[in-house]
């Protein structure tokens, strides 16, 4: 019997997507607008952490309250897990646009919620406990927000502008955090340390509302992504029932078929978002708590630094789209073992010029992580399976990194060694440094088991020629390999004559 194997069709330049560049600003635009809303109550919870304390933990000492709030930031983090299953799959079976709008909604409602909960003086132990269900509810809500925003973006934009067009989805989170923390600037001088203690923490927290609002309708008015709506007319004509059952997830294809692409995607987050709680949720909490600082002069250096970290996280993009994401993760990486101690060392000399140069040296390094991240974590996974995949290990890793700001606290208190946070850089970095030096490079390249994506009709010409230009090196690498096969054949003939037979 003749087996008939299906000969795949050769690319042609009609099956480039080009891409539509009014929709792809939406969805930039909506997606980052999103992220902002996540890092606006990450922003407002950092940088009121201390209040948070003392309204919800009043018969703690201020070292346990600090604890108490920070470790309250850092529980939702266990949530985040079943969240990314959850909205993961439904993002893999029904697409992203209808997922990221729900998360929206959860995550601003979540947040409103905070600012509604009375004190402990009010209604004791239940103070802290309904915000421990709404910050749980937050970390379900944000298990699929990251990843399906950062997916969203990857699977609109260009291959050669992927890197740059995702370094906007993280600058919407920095802005996010800015905004965050200059309200709580703006609020606390206006109203007084007194009144804000009292009501006026409880005014950021409202208005998530009007916020989560703007992002619902932005995101609501998207189209779905074209890779996932190649991957829908794929399935509908190969399989009629398919469309009725939506794609189908296995997790056993995730964990067996793409560990590889699973444990860099694990160690890419977790350097990056070691550094960024760090630096934006820890750092407010150690200058006043235990470096004695000015709560408003060290949330206005951080603001400050951040608003620099804005500028950098663009241009970090569209290098990489030049050079690759690995070289940005390895020096990252690098840097951040060697000048983690020297960076507290300047942050501790009590001086605000030092402290303001080491807190930077961090920004810095932190911004060739989240620079290349949203670029970086799509490209690793096939369409089908995706959002299921990212979302199960960017949530494992973000389980770990949001222990920062607690982990990092109760080591300092318990040790009272000031430079415990520089020692728990470096090991992250040796985290970061071997996934650098192990991942994949992503950039440039379409994502897989999607269509190359160009700009405009001249690029998508020029990606079909690197198309073809690849096919035909592949071919004489397969040759080379054959031939060479062939020679260790023949020496394993003359060796064993038998095998001739």
């Amino acid at each position: 019997m003749i087996s008939r194997k299906k000969k795949a069709k050769p690319i042609g330049l009609k099956d480039i997507t080009i891409v539509d560049d009014t929709k792809m600003r939406k969805a930039i635009t909506a997606a980052a607008l999103g992220n902002a809303m996540e890092w606006f109550d990450f922003g407002v919870y950092g940088f009121v952490a201390y209040v948070l304390g003392k309204v919800f933990f009043p018969t703690a000492s201020p070292s346990v309250q600090m604890i108490a709030a920070l470790a309250t930031f850092s529980v939702p983090f266990l949530i985040r897990p079943l969240g990314g299953l959850f909205f993961g799959v439904l993002g893999d079976k029904y697409g992203r646009q209808k997922v990221l709008a729900a998360t929206i909604v959860i995550m601003s409602l979540s947040t409103f919620a905070i600012g509604l909960i009375p004190s402990y003086n009010s209604i004791g132990i239940w103070a802290p406990i309904l915000l421990l269900l709404a910050k749980m509810a937050q970390g379900f809500s944000v298990g699929g927000e990251y990843t399906g925003a950062s997916i969203f973006v990857a699977e609109y934009a260009p291959d050669r502008k992927r890197g740059f067009l995702g370094s906007w989805l993280d600058f919407g989170s920095i802005a996010g955090f800015v905004f965050g923390a200059g309200v709580v600037v703006l609020i606390s001088t206006v109203l007084g340390e007194e009144k804000f203690l009292e009501w006026g923490w409880r005014v950021p927290f409202f208005l998530a509302l009007p916020l989560g609002m703007i992002g619902l309708y932005l995101r609501h008015a998207l189209e779905e992504t074209p890779a996932f709506q190649q991957h829908l007319e794929k399935l509908e004509q190969g399989d009629r029932e398919g469309l009725a059952a939506g794609p189908k997830v296995s997790f056993k294809e995730v964990a067996t078929k793409h560990w590889r692409s699973l444990m860099t995607c694990v160690g890419v987050v977790a350097v990056t978002n070691v550094t960024y709680y760090m630096l934006l949720t820890y750092m407010p909490s150690y200058l006043s708590h235990n470096l004695h600082y000015s709560e408003n002069h060290g949330v206005l250096i951080i603001i400050a630094i951040m608003v620099g970290m804005l500028f950098v996280q663009p241009l970090i993009g569209f290098v990489s789209d030049k050079i690759g994401r690995r070289p940005f993760i390895i020096s990252g990486s690098v840097g951040l073992f060697f000048l983690a101690v020297p960076a507290f060392i300047l942050i501790n000399s009590g001086k605000l010029g030092l402290i303001f140069a080491g807190l930077l040296m961090l920004a810095v390094l932190l911004n060739f992580f989240i620079g290349v991240m949203a670029s970086t974590l799509p490209a690793m996974f096939p369409t089908h399976i995706r959002y299921s995949a990212l979302a199960s290990a960017f949530n494992i890793s973000v389980l770990i990194a949001g222990l920062t700001p607690t982990a990092v606290a109760w080591l300092v208190e318990s040790t009272n060694d000031l430079y415990m946070p520089a020692y728990y850089l470096m090991v992250i970095a040796v985290v970061g440094l071997v996934t650098g030096i192990t991942m994949k490079e992503t950039a440039n390249k379409p994502l897989r088991g999607a269509a190359p994506a160009a700009s405009d009709i001249e690029e998508a010409r020029e990606l079909l020629q690197e198309h073809h230009d690849n096919i035909e090196q592949k071919i004489e690498d397969i040759d080379a390999e054959i031939a060479d096969l062939e020679a260790k054949r023949k020496n394993l003939a003359q060796q064993h004559p038998r095998i001739e037979e």
